[in-house]
């Protein structure tokens, strides 16, 4: 049976397939369209599975905001380039706004959700990793609400690849989204240094002071100025005992230096303030209210929020492929490998 070039087209259209996939599909039943996307769909879960097993550590993160909630994905793919494709675009774009608008409890859930085809997402992503032509995965998604006295700021940064979004109270329209850009830049772990876990601070405060030293070996062999040590790295640890026993170190520093008495309470705020900075490094690192404001450095996230009136109240941040350990032979040296052959032969 001769095979039209309208056919052809209608099964794309309904199927996503390529041209060559449409067209051997149809001769292969004889023209008849419903059998020809049930054997798309087929060989299309056939090729994904052969797919299923590869590391797929590109990709974008998709933002949606409905109302009060708002919905922050990952969907991964294996290439870089295959991020820019406009079908991998709008899917990840679905999947925010199915998400956002659907609320499901972990990410079965929201692969059972129907999308505007009365498809799956889960069969979306079958199809997709087939008509792409390599592994297209849902990796995660997170829900952030808010009331409505608060604002959400919604941030994608660097094409995508890191996906942010607050809650602020108070302050501006223009607030959330300037401290989601600080998130995207500074990558928080926490809100607070309150959630940080004391023995995650005695580990990163070790290990902290144990580079700072290393790289003050250096310093010594190439007569560079030293860095200072911290003895501490968190709030945490700066009791009412440590500061106390700091502000009398002080002031001895003061009386030896033959500085004025009158003149201390001018001076060792200052010094105080230095000190806390100094030993407060692990809190700055992954604390979002400790960490320094990245547009103006001067003051923390905190003060800074705090000079709008405002404060911040959760966040979410992705970055593409975070925790992903790639494989060395990946997806794109496949394709280096496979066309050097063609060319050869």
């Amino acid at each position: 049976m001769a095979i039209t070039a309208a056919q052809v087209k209608e099964l794309r259209e309904k199927t996503g397939a390529g041209i060559m996939d449409a067209k051997k599909a149809l001769v292969e039943v004889d023209g008849d369209m419903n059998k020809a996307i049930d054997l798309l769909r087929e060989k299309g879960i056939a090729k994904a599975a052969k797919k299923a097993d590869r590391v797929a550590a590109e990709g974008l993160t998709g933002v949606y905001v409905d109302g009060n909630v708002a919905a922050l994905v990952e969907v991964n793919s294996e290439t870089d380039f295959v991020a820019k494709n406009e079908q991998f675009v709008a899917l990840v774009n679905e999947t925010a706004e199915l998400i956002a608008k659907n609320k499901p409890a972990d990410n079965d859930a929201a692969l059972a959700i129907l999308t505007s085809t009365g498809k799956t997402l889960a069969e979306a992503y079958v199809e997709a990793t087939s008509t792409i032509g390599e592994k297209i995965a849902f990796r995660r998604f997170q829900l952030v609400k808010k009331t409505d006295a608060q604002n959400f700021g919604a941030y994608q940064h660097n094409g995508g690849r890191i996906g942010v979004i607050t809650v602020v109270e108070g302050g501006d329209e223009a607030l959330p989204k300037a401290v989601a850009m600080h998130v995207a830049a500074m990558s928080p772990s926490v809100l607070s240094a309150e959630e940080l876990d004391h023995d995650f601070i005695v580990s990163e405060t070790t290990a902290l002071i144990s580079r700072i030293e290393i790289e003050n070996e250096d310093r010594k062999r190439t007569g560079k100025a030293f860095l200072h040590v911290p003895q501490f790295g968190s709030a945490a640890q700066l009791t009412d005992d440590v500061l106390s026993k700091v502000e009398a170190e002080f002031k001895a520093e003061l009386k030896a230096e033959g500085k004025p008495e009158k003149i201390w309470d001018k001076i060792v705020p200052g010094k105080m303030a230095k000190f806390f900075v100094d030993n407060t490094q692990i809190d700055q690192e992954n604390a979002l209210l400790s960490q320094l404001y990245v547009m103006d450095d001067s003051k923390t996230v905190a003060k800074f929020l705090e000079s709008k009136d405002a404060k911040a109240v959760t966040f979410a941040r992705f970055e593409v492929g975070e925790g992903i350990e790639k494989a060395a032979n990946n997806f794109e040296a496949e394709v280096q490998a496979t066309m050097a052959a063609a060319l050869e032969n």
